[in-house]
């Protein structure tokens, strides 16, 4: 977090579009994996380098360019200007805290996403941004770092599986999209088994690791829901957009997106409810026992009140007192003493105040 603060003042008093790289450095250096197909044939090229891409031909067909590590603006600056990218989509994409949006220019769509997963070590869930710049016939992505989320969509092109090779590069984008929203449910199944157990747990015995546990779980929600919201209605506006970008064949699988997040949002509400409800419980174990404790030390204040009472009469420096030349006046008080806590202790245990 102190790194992306001190990259981020950096940029104070730049020029828009100037390209900063904000965020945290996932990779040691860029990778780039460039995949050309159509319905005849798949061709996969891979650069370590902008410099060792310079004398590729592009070949026919639809066009992705995936990006692995964003960290060196001059491999961003380049692919800007062979795809004749805005300098601010340039910038937003260097800028790796951008919220979900989508911006449309005159020959491509500008689409900010996140990826989520979630740490089983830790308990954590873990958020990177990707990036898509949908064209005509091409696609491209920007990824903080590899994370195998694309892995399944790379190998049903190596295969030629499904119809992903004989449609365009709207459905290239479709299928992205929908890799990552089906992520989110592999992420919020296991934050639903956490949430459960926990509940399972606080059940039995409220303690503040269990509410420090339960604050963790809130706060991962929350930024879970913060980044599906505006998915939702990045999505929405897709299903509504012209047809430049979506061919109609296309919408109906945007719906279909939509409707997940849909899915997404009202799940990660079901696990809010479920925190507060959870809250509700600890805080009404924590007054329990509280009340429990409380109501133990009034009986034993209330056992001893009578005896301090019997002591402190016969404490009093009077010359004439009963029971003070009486050898047996001691045990007599003591006496005394016992069989009113007895009598007390009987009226509270019918009472049940004792238990």
């Amino acid at each position: 977090m102190k790194k992306t603060r001190k990259l981020r003042s950096q940029k104070v008093g730049l020029a828009p579009g100037a390209l900063v790289h904000v965020g945290e450095r996932r990779t040691a250096q860029p990778d780039i994996a460039l995949f050309e197909y159509d319905a005849a044939g798949l061709r996969e090229t891979r650069f370590d380098s902008i410099d060792a891409s310079r004398g590729h031909v592009r070949g026919p067909g639809t066009l992705w360019l995936n990006v692995h590590g964003l960290h060196e603006p001059e491999v961003m600056a380049e692919i800007g200007r062979r795809f004749n990218l805005h300098p601010l989509v340039l910038e937003d994409i260097l800028n790796t805290d951008q919220r979900p949006k989508v911006d449309e220019y005159a020959d491509y769509l500008f689409i900010v996403a996140r990826f989520f997963e979630y740490d089983t070590a830790t308990g954590s869930v873990g958020s990177d941004q990707v990036s898509i710049v949908l064209g005509a016939d091409f696609v491209l992505t920007f990824q903080e770092r590899p994370t195998g989320t694309f892995d399944p969509l790379r190998e049903r092109l190596r295969g030629d599986k499904g119809q992903i090779r004989k449609l365009g590069a709207d459905y290239l984008a479709y299928s992205l999209l929908d890799t990552l929203v089906d992520r989110y449910f592999a992420v919020l199944e296991q934050l639903t088994e956490r949430t459960e157990a926990l509940e399972d747990k606080l059940l039995l015995q409220a303690t503040p690791a269990l509410l420090k546990e339960i604050h963790e779980i809130k706060r991962e929600a929350m930024v879970m829901r913060r980044a599906v919201w505006p998915l939702r209605e990045v999505i929405n506006s897709l299903t509504r957009a012209d047809q430049r970008f979506f061919k109609p064949e296309t919408q109906p699988y945007l719906r279909d997106i939509y409707d997940h997040t849909v899915h997404v949002i009202e799940s990660l509400e079901g696990i809010r409810d479920l925190i507060a409800g959870m809250l509700d419980i600890y805080l009404s174990s924590i007054s329990n026992r509280v009340n429990q404790e409380v109501r133990i030390l009034t009986v034993i204040t209330t056992l001893f009140m009578p005896a301090a009472l019997i002591a402190g009469i016969f404490g009093m420096n009077f010359r004439h007192m009963p029971l003070l030349a009486d050898s047996e006046g001691f045990l007599i008080a003591l006496g005394m003493m016992g069989a009113i806590a007895a009598v007390m202790v009987t009226a509270f245990w019918r009472r049940r105040w004792l238990g």
